[in-house]
């Protein structure tokens, strides 16, 4: 078990299925962001580390991809059974590296993970991996196999759901994997890893290795052996693992960033509207790149929604993601901070009106990554806290004049992860959600069941994670005639 004001030191990767030291790798401390003192060491993996590793995943592919949906079912059986029994171990673990509350570590973060491998059980079970699309053509059949190796980008805001989303379905169509988490936050998925470990999977089916993304993931990206990469993470580095994967054409995958719009219309159930826009995109600190960042307010309501969210807003508590309670914790770096706070400033400089929270840390919290919840009126679309993914507990909420101008505003964006409508009326909400031009949206705040799919359109990534969707990602699909 972690201890909060203990180093530990784990500086071994997880390679054909045993943990091993990588030589002569450099040490990057993984720090406390709510008290920004480092309390665990990792290795930074070098390309090195990478070839054992894909080497690895090469050699056990033919052998995994053989084996019967039954064992591969027994192996995901017995890692939900292990995860269950040490959810508090990862929240723990989450809480402590990237700063989320223990409550939603507990709650969502950790539990999350152990969903989305419920799911893709439930899915696996039931996939047709063989079809006939004609039954007046029985000579012809569309099989569905496993792509082969994968290489496995993570992030460091939710990191169990990312690598639950991406291991789990790989491994259970057949493939095999390298995961490089977040150096932010690898303790996590290195718990995982023991997790693996303890449910009995073939040597070099999972394999693990840490370090930087431009050491680490460049390598793994442009790895001849590896047939596909899934990165979840940053627009900007999501196209260098495009560019990397270029040269040999393997399928890539993205989960990318948003701008996500939550569209307010006067009919709607106002007072729970904002409360529920404020909750979700203050939730996890702001740090999800689904986060209803852009509320789009009808003029005749506006002014009142704006005191409502001020309202809100008040009510959202910062305090040490330790204490249990609904409060939000810090940002999860020190670089996330600076740029927290730097668009928080170019708000203010380019004349949103700062309605709630501001500049500076809260009263009390004068050590640790935390800003203010903050809120500003009056946002013009085409300023940068409009444009661009803040990633932190800021909202920008914007007039709109009616139907068509709310969908021309909401649409006015390089992203297309989420879409959010508030209205009383079932007509409107249908037509409107079906002219935003996002992967998912959500209407009068009903929640994505899970195995639904999970994915964007325009920058905000390629291709959909969860249920069938996610298992079909990582195959190859192969027409045998006769």
């Amino acid at each position: 078990m972690l201890q909060k004001n203990a180093m530990t030191d784990r500086l071994n990767f997880y390679i054909d299925g045993q943990w091993v030291r990588p030589a002569d790798a450099p040490v990057i401390e993984v720090v406390n962001p709510a008290t920004e003192a480092a309390f665990a060491r990792i290795s930074a993996g070098s390309a090195a580390d990478i070839d054992q590793a894909v080497a690895a995943a090469r050699r056990a592919f033919d052998g995994w991809s053989a084996t019967a949906r039954e064992e591969r079912v027994a192996f995901l059986e017995r890692l939900a059974a292990i995860y269950r029994r040490r959810m508090d171990e990862m929240a723990e673990t989450i809480s402590l590296e990237m700063g989320a509350p223990i409550r939603l570590a507990r709650n969502s973060q950790a539990a999350v993970g152990l969903s989305h491998l419920e799911a893709f059980i439930r899915a696996f079970k039931a996939y047709d991996f063989e079809r006939q699309p004609n039954p007046e053509q029985s000579e012809q059949r569309v099989v569905h196999e496993p792509i082969g190796v994968c290489g496995l980008i993570t992030p460091w805001n939710w990191p169990m759901n990312q690598i639950a989303l991406k291991v789990v379905p790989a491994i259970a169509v057949g493939c095999t994997v390298v995961l490089k988490p977040s150096e932010i936050a690898p303790l996590s998925a290195m718990l995982f890893a023991e997790f693996v470990d303890e449910a009995g999977l073939p040597k070099g089916v999972f394999n693990l290795v840490n370090g930087e993304g431009v050491v680490v993931g460049e390598a793994l990206s442009g790895h001849p052996d590896v047939d596909m990469m899934s990165f979840t993470g940053s627009t900007r580095a999501g196209t260098a693992v495009s560019r990397a994967s270029a040269a040999t054409v393997k399928r890539v995958s993205l989960e990318l960033g948003g701008k996500s719009p939550n569209i307010v219309f006067a009919d709607c159930d106002l007072p729970a509207a904002i409360e529920r826009g404020i909750q979700h995109c203050f939730e996890n600190t702001g740090q999800s790149c689904n986060a209803p960042t852009r509320m789009l307010v009808e003029r005749s309501v506006y002014d009142e929604a704006v005191r409502l969210a001020i309202e809100a807003g008040a009510k959202v508590k910062v305090d040490d993601p330790a204490r249990d309670g609904d409060h939000i914790g810090p940002l999860s770096s020190r670089a996330q901070f600076d740029k927290v706070s730097s668009m928080i400033d170019k708000g203010i400089a380019e004349g949103a009106r700062l309605v709630l929270g501001g500049p500076g840390r809260p009263d009390g919290l004068e050590r640790g990554y935390f800003v203010r919840p903050t809120i500003f009126a009056d946002v013009d679309n085409d300023m940068t806290i409009a444009r661009e993914e803040v990633f932190g507990p800021v909202l920008a909420m914007i007039p709109f004049e009616d139907e068509e101008d709310a969908i021309r505003i909401a649409n006015d964006t390089v992203y297309g992860l989420s879409g959010y409508v508030q209205t009383g009326s079932p007509e409107r909400a249908q037509r409107v959600a079906r002219r935003l031009r996002t992967g998912m949206v959500q209407i009068n705040g009903t929640s994505r069941a899970p195995g639904t799919p999970f994915g964007g359109y325009k920058q905000s990534g390629v291709g959909r994670e969860g249920g069938a969707w996610g298992l079909e990602d990582f195959m190859e699909v192969k027409l045998i005639s006769g």
